[in-house]
């Protein structure tokens, strides 16, 4: 049995904190387990925080899409001037016809 204590090692990786149990005279893993998960959900005050933010962020971004569109109907009314105004400058001329001379 002290044979077979010494020819394992656990390891213990320095990065997620899995257990490997190596078997040294094959070299090859015979055993592992899995790292303890960590909790990564945010505190309770940084939640809130975060959902005001996040409100702040819609806000603003729906403020500016709405003076977008406010600039782009100004923009388009002034286009519509423009033409009409050159519409009435430019004299009535009747429509000319391509004539196929073959």
């Amino acid at each position: 049995m002290s044979s077979q204590c010494g020819t394992r090692l656990e390891i213990v990786c320095p990065c997620c904190g899995a257990r490997l149990k190596v078997d040294t005279e094959l070299g090859k893993i015979i055993a592992h387990e899995a790292p303890p998960r960590r909790s990564q959900a945010p505190a309770l005050e940084q939640a809130g925080e975060l959902l005001q933010k996040e409100a702040a962020r819609r806000e603003a971004h729906f403020r500016q899409s709405a003076e977008d569109e406010r600039v782009r109907s100004r923009l388009l009314e002034r286009k519509f001037e423009e033409a009409l105004s050159k519409a009435k400058d430019e004299p009535v001329a009747p429509p000319t016809r391509d004539i196929d001379l073959d």
